[in-house]
């Protein structure tokens, strides 16, 4: 055999050795073909990564401005511009004060649904108060680099010592109510004490004032806002681009990661109904389902801890059109989901070892953007 049909065998060899074609134990995907650094075979299409900025500081939300200006927040306080694929020097100034301890932080950034309009942006965090911090909702309008009018229109009570389960995942739904994710601050209890905002997803006006239909309005002791309940820490929230309809995700313990849908009342279940356990292997719950308790959409055991989510609906991904794509913090990755109505039918591992996946976002362009935390970077997903 020549030396040069040898040299070309082996790197056959070495490209087939180092992908996933043979894994026989990953119970994902069956197909994914890392051919290059940047250019992956998905089940269904190839397509690129490319990392667009890096260097940043525990990145956590993306959202784009009209003029394709792609804002991203930092955990400890501090909102980053990204334009034309460069990370800008100048932040952005006049960031509520965070209450950062341990999964506390700034948290997601959302434009009003007629930003054009009337120029509000809406910021989520875990702000300080007496007693520790819960997460909260200041809208404000950019001016240059500065934030002005700056409103807190929430604020989660009681506020709580220690970081655990903040939540802190916006949406607006297509009537203009804004939804917001708030986490039992890792006190089981309070998921299913509606006298306290812990472990819900509220909905509120655009100003902050509480919708007139709102399920628990004329309730006695319940706090008003309160949309859903029995919710341990939602970390990912998208509006459905068909039914409208707002879905999100939520850490369980070890086991019984969430998919859910949201819709008014509705009492999630946790602690009383849970796929998990407690980390140390003991039994929370002898139930996975109640009555009276909304069952998951979707749940992962082993825990993936998700985080962030998108549905993709751009054109320039036909095959995976109307999927929806999951973040991973624990093990790295993002997810793509194969839906049939409310049903996954089909779950695939896009990008591995990229870093604790913290938000996944469409952008004006219809590609794909994911911010991750360790290292600190967005990178950009597009096809071949």
């Amino acid at each position: 055999m020549k030396i040069s049909t040898m040299i070309y065998v082996l790197q056959i060899l070495l490209i087939l050795s180092s992908c996933d074609l043979f894994n026989k134990n990953d119970d994902f995907r069956s197909n994914v073909d890392k051919v290059n650094e940047n250019l992956i075979l998905s089940e269904e299409l190839k397509y690129q990564v490319d990392t667009i900025a890096d260097g940043l500081s525990n990145p956590w939300a993306l959202t784009f401005l009209p003029n394709n200006d792609l804002l991203v927040t930092e955990r400890d306080g501090e909102i980053r511009i990204i334009r034309d694929n460069k990370l800008l020097e100048n932040k952005i100034t006049g960031v509520p004060d965070v209450y950062a301890e341990g999964q506390g932080g700034l948290f997601e950034i959302l434009l009003h649904p007629y930003y054009l309009n009337n120029g509000w942006l809406y910021i989520s965090y875990a702000s300080r108060g007496d007693g520790g911090g819960n997460t909260a909702i200041m809208r404000a309008k950019l001016d240059g680099f500065d934030l002005v009018d700056k409103e807190v229109i929430f604020q989660a009570k009681p506020f709580l010592s220690g970081g655990n389960h903040f939540g802190g995942r916006m949406e607006f739904d297509r009537e203009g109510f804004l939804y917001l994710s708030i986490g039992e601050r890792g006190r089981k209890s309070n998921a299913q004490d509606r006298e306290n905002h812990c472990g819900s997803v509220v909905r509120l006006n655009d100003d902050g004032s509480i919708p007139s239909d709102n399920p628990f309005i004329s309730e006695a002791g319940v706090k008003p806002e309160i949309y859903t309940y029995g919710n341990r820490n939602p970390q990912g929230m998208a509006i459905h681009p068909i039914t409208g309809q707002i879905w999100t995700h939520e850490h369980g313990p070890m086991g019984g990661d969430e998919i859910n849908i949201v819709k008014a009342g509705l009492n999630f279940g946790w602690p009383e109904a849970t796929f998990g356990k407690n980390y140390d292997g003991t039994i929370i719950s002898d139930y996975s389902s109640l009555e009276g308790m909304a069952d998951p959409l979707h749940y992962w055991d082993p825990s993936i801890a998700p985080c962030g989510m998108s549905f993709v609906t751009s054109d320039l991904f036909p095959q995976w059109k109307g999927n929806l794509l999951v973040g991973s913090l624990k093990f790295r990755y993002v997810a793509r989901l194969t839906l049939e109505g409310e049903t996954v039918v089909n779950e695939e591992k896009i990008i591995e070892n990229l870093g604790r996946v913290r938000s996944i976002v469409e952008g004006p362009d219809g590609l794909i953007y994911v911010s991750v935390e360790s290292p600190g970077m967005v990178v950009r997903i597009s096809p071949e």
